[in-house]
């Protein structure tokens, strides 16, 4: 899958475990996810699937820092949790939100197999033990059989591919930075950022 990454993607991964303002710095992040996919949902389609993706998010932020602790980068592990949320809008039929068509569900299912399996994600469940009571929002099956990629970008499924700040695409991601200011973080000093 093709990210972005940037400092403010390693000050967040930082934060994230800190007291305080890693749960600031959460709100944030779940709050730009949902700003991020919602805005890719079809028109009118938006307002029922927020609160459905807000608690997805959240989910998804557990996942997240256990792959880091599990020893993932910082790209693999937002990865896979970006693989989660592709899992989630196929199964619902959101597939003008996926960011990778879905012919590659399973290739990026099995690059991470064995995490996926240790902790009980599949692409029909894609949040496995991370997950929990979430709103319910309807679905549009019609697009599962013949889906809409507006936003998908096919040919990443080999690896995670990282746009660094320079537009340059780095496979693996980068090597995080020695010194990393966790008040650049998403939410960290409460100021406005984007994704």
């Amino acid at each position: 899958m093709k990210l972005r990454q940037n400092v403010r993607h390693f000050a967040a991964k930082q934060a994230l475990t800190m007291p305080v303002v890693g749960e600031k710095v959460r709100e944030k992040l779940v709050d730009l996810h949902v700003d991020v996919f919602g805005s890719k949902a079809t028109e009118g389609r938006r307002a029922e699937r927020e609160p459905r993706l807000e608690s997805f998010f959240d989910y998804t932020f557990d996942t997240y820092v256990d792959a880091l602790d599990e020893g993932f980068s910082e790209a693999n592990a937002r990865e896979i949790t970006h693989i989660q949320a592709n899992f989630e809008f196929y199964n619902h039929g959101w597939t003008e939100m996926m960011e990778f068509p879905a012919d590659e569900l399973q290739d990026h299912y099995d690059r991470y197999a064995d995490f996926f399996e240790r902790h009980g994600i599949t692409i029909a469940d894609p949040l496995g033990e991370y997950g929990g009571d979430l709103p319910d929002a309807p679905s549009t099956p019609e697009r599962i059989e013949n889906p809409v990629h507006p936003h998908a970008e096919g040919g990443f499924a080999d690896d995670v591919y990282v746009e660094d700040g320079e537009g340059n695409l780095v496979v693996g991601g980068q090597e995080e930075p020695d010194d990393v200011d966790v008040s650049v973080a998403p939410g960290a000093d409460d100021e406005e950022e984007t994704a």
